[in-house]
């Protein structure tokens, strides 16, 4: 095992924080551009005549490929060289961008962001289990998990914003441009600032895993997008159950073989399992929520898309925050009390969301709602990366990011088809399957109050739903994690 041998090792002080920086700003512009195409869509539709399918395609390929690969990426990077590939998908990101920028047809912009979305399933688990290398002192590590899982939050909510402003005042390709000077600064001072780090007694990567992995990872997402966006159908049973059973037989493979991919030992520890699962459902539940609340801020307030992206600030900004506080309590507070804590703030959100009709009362809700992923998601991340041997980091730190990808995708889909059953119990066949298609449609005035409500009604039941559920969630990790000491411990 190499660790820093490579002309950039970085000791304790103020070089790791710098290098810390660094990695954030390349996890910035990795989130950011997920969200920017939210708005870019229609631009790019009008400026290269893409069809409904391509649209799909130009918005899904970046997901499928960060999912479907992030487990193979955290693989590859702790045997290659966790540094080596961070710095190398920095380049294939820049450069994809830049295509991208410049496409002149639908399938070109399609190539490019699948592209980008392979670069950015290597961006992701090199950054933190880098940051596991930066920071091997239990509470620093904390710390800088909290400005990292920050970085995220900012770049799913500024995301639109910044697309909104660039489409404003420039043209559809400068949206995919804003991650390229970002890359160039990686790519600078990634050789001295950041150490290098591999396994060197790893043997080759089994590629049979890699496919199989892939197999089951990618009809998985595709059947809980099309289950979310059409409702249970064929199409959609039938690709998650081929992801079922390619995801049953990859994980007896990686049982029987020496080196896996994913070493599925890891999930008979109960902390380790409990965590990361703990993890998944709040990204799929809150995840799921937040996605009606622009919809609600849009579809029924009526705002436009920009406007509602600023209405999420507030809780970007109160996220921002308590990821920068958590690390700093869970030095006093045991993560068996802190974590539950933080989920609090998230219930009662919720709670207010199931009452919430005016858009004060929700933008507030939300900024409450988005204090509790903090706890959550920074001890959960370095109890999960802190459970397994360094040269195992950057598998784990993989395992955290696929399975926020996951919970994200199944959220839509089951919270979605909430909305979407009580929307059509209400209407009873008046005003299309959704609020959406109501609006499209441009139905009675009469018919689009009532459409409305239905909405909000489906909403507000999604919202009690999640309370529930991540009540139960926070009694599990109380339970769980109830003999974990704070980090100053």
């Amino acid at each position: 095992m190499t660790v820093g041998t490579e002309g950039g090792a970085v000791g304790t002080g103020r070089r790791q924080w710098v290098a810390l920086g660094v990695l954030c700003l390349a996890t910035l512009l990795v989130s950011l551009d997920l969200f920017v195409m939210l708005l870019a869509v229609p631009a790019v539709t009008e400026a290269l005549g893409a069809t409904s399918s391509q649209q799909l395609w130009i918005l899904d390929v970046y997901g499928f490929m960060v999912a479907g690969l992030m487990i193979t990426m955290g693989n590859l990077g702790d045997r290659i060289g966790r540094r080596r590939l961070l710095l190398t998908a920095a380049a294939v990101f820049g450069v994809a961008s830049i295509v991208a920028a410049y496409s002149v047809s639908p399938g070109m912009l399609i190539g490019a962001r699948a592209v980008l979305g392979i670069a950015g399933a290597a961006i992701a688990p090199c950054t933190l289990s880098l940051i596991s290398t930066l920071f091997p002192d239990a509470r620093q590590r904390a710390t800088a998990l909290g400005v990292w899982g920050g970085c995220f939050t900012v770049g799913a909510t500024v995301g639109p914003i910044v697309g909104g402003v660039l489409l404003n005042h420039f043209w559809w390709g400068s949206a995919f441009l804003i991650g390229v000077p970002a890359m160039v600064v990686l790519l600078v001072v990634g050789p001295v600032l950041l150490p290098e780090y591999r396994n060197e007694r790893a043997g080759r990567i089994d590629v049979p895993s890699v496919v199989l992995s892939l197999a089951a990872i990618l009809p998985a997402i595709h059947g809980l997008k099309h289950l979310a966006a059409h409702g249970p159908g064929a199409q959609s049973v039938a690709a998650l159950l081929i992801g079922g059973v390619f995801g049953w037989i990859f994980v007896r493979r990686q049982r029987r073989l020496a080196d896996p991919l994913v070493d599925v030992r890891l999930f008979t520890r109960r902390t380790f399992s409990v965590t990361l699962g703990s993890m998944m459902s709040y990204s799929m539940l809150s995840g799921g929520v937040m996605v009606f609340v622009a919809q609600y801020f849009q579809l029924v307030q009526g705002m436009t898309p920009l406007a509602a992206g600023i209405a999420l600030v507030p809780g970007m900004i109160t996220s921002t925050i308590a990821f920068q506080l958590a690390p700093r309590l869970a030095q006093r507070i045991r993560p068996g009390v802190l974590i539950p804590a933080g989920i609090a703030f998230t219930i009662v959100g919720m709670a207010v969301m199931t009452q919430a009709t005016s858009t004060t009362v929700l933008v507030i809700a939300f900024a409450v709602e988005c204090i509790g992923a903090a706890p959550l998601v920074t001890l959960g991340t370095n109890l999960v990366i802190g459970s397994v041997p360094p040269e195992k980091a950057g598998s784990a730190g993989a395992l955290t990011q696929t399975g926020n990808e996951f919970g994200y995708a199944l959220g839509i889909a089951i919270l979605g088809s909430v909305v979407t059953a009580v929307y059509r119990s209400q209407m009873g066949g008046r005003g299309g399957n959704s609020l959406g298609e109501a609006i499209t449609q441009g139905v009675p005035d009469d018919v689009l109050t009532q459409a409305r409500e239905a909405f909000t009604s489906g909403f507000h039941l999604a919202a009690g739903i999640t309370a529930v559920a991540l009540t139960a969630i926070a009694i599990l990790l109380a339970i769980t994690l109830r003999a974990t000491p704070p980090l100053s411990r």
